[in-house]
């Protein structure tokens, strides 16, 4: 795969055109590894609507959804040799190339609410994280919300005790790991495309996602009960190739900047109701029962993963977990 993507790297370095050239226009591959009609998809198309209205036809955004181009485990990969321009990878994907700060946003319940994510994002701390991305070859443009995730499984999973030994899909990321392994359960790493196969199989039996994933890959369809808990957060960087970036004319950087912020705000204020839209759908499909817990169930998950915060405070960073916290005004067991 590497020398494919090597290839892809080298023809579109011979094909790019500078921005100098006012006969063709700047091409930005943007791939991401979900469905169009998710809170990402959504954004990624805003983005390519302003992006060539704004620069008025002088950049074209080619937009390849659902690992059509590139698969999770390879797009990095790809941005960084300059396959592709533009990606959205979900936070727990720059942990494995060296930016373990990243799956802070992991850690279980340490966002309570959407707003406290933005005060995070939106404000220095989510700044200074963007900053980490420079050494990498990328530029972090924008914070985009998937939403809040939710337990899945073909059991009913209600106590921490119901996870023990079930086999649980997750991303790349330390985090994850610590945290099903908290449960008994047993953390397996796979790309987001293979889950939906993997759970009619039987590879893994469960997994953990936002409504709006789990009702655009059909997950819903072969897993027979879902638990509404709320555990983790799901959210994607926009990064962008930073010498790439770097080489373009600052009024062009500066409309596509403006689109971006645009994208952002649209593809946000989408997430909560696509998420709503999906559970909504999942729940009519009749092919899953959702799970409520009761006040005392929830807090005896949040006691059951609290070991995590310890487990990877030296690979995260004690200070960062700190900030985190103190930047939301709530801890993990309220």
């Amino acid at each position: 795969m590497r020398k494919l993507i090597l290839a892809a790297a080298s023809i579109a370095a011979l094909t790019f055109v500078g921005p100098a050239s006012a006969q063709s226009p700047v091409v930005i591959k943007f791939s991401h590894v979900v469905a169009s009609d998710t809170p990402k998809g959504k954004a990624a198309d805003k983005f390519k609507e302003l992006a060539e209205k704004y620069t008025g036809g002088k950049v074209k955004v080619e937009v390849y959804p659902n690992s059509t181009l590139y698969k999770d485990k390879e797009e990095l990969e790809a941005l960084q040799l300059g396959a592709v321009q533009m990606l959205a990878p979900s936070n727990s994907k720059f942990g494995p190339i060296g930016i373990k700060e990243f799956e802070v946003f992991d850690l279980p319940y340490i966002l309570p609410d959407l707003k406290s994510l933005r005060k995070v994002t939106d404000g220095p701390l989510g700044a200074q994280l963007l900053k980490k991305l420079d050494s990498k070859g990328m530029t972090g443009l924008a914070y985009w919300d998937n939403g809040f995730k939710q337990m899945s499984a073909n059991k009913k999973l209600v106590a921490p005790a119901d996870y023990k030994g079930l086999k649980f899909r997750i991303q790349s990321s330390k985090v994850l790991e610590a945290q099903f392994r908290s449960l008994g359960a047993i953390p397996q790493v796979m790309a987001f495309s293979d889950v939906y196969q993997a759970l009619q199989t039987g590879v893994v039996d469960g997994q953990e996602n936002t409504w709006s994933n789990i009702y655009t890959q059909k997950m819903h369809e072969v897993q027979k009960y879902a638990t509404v808990t709320n555990h983790g957060y799901i959210g994607y960087i926009v990064v962008v190739n930073k010498k790439f970036w770097d080489g373009l004319p600052a009024d062009i950087r500066d409309q596509l900047s403006k689109a971006m912020k645009e994208a952002t705000e649209f593809g946000n204020g989408q997430s909560a109701k696509e998420n709503e839209d999906a559970l909504a759908e999942i729940k009519k499909a009749g092919k899953t029962e959702i799970i409520a817990l009761t006040p005392e169930q929830d807090e005896a998950m949040r006691k059951a993963m609290m070991p995590v915060y310890k487990d990877v405070a030296s690979r995260v960073g004690q200070p960062l977990i700190d900030e985190f916290l103190k930047e939301t005004g709530r801890g993990p067991m309220n």
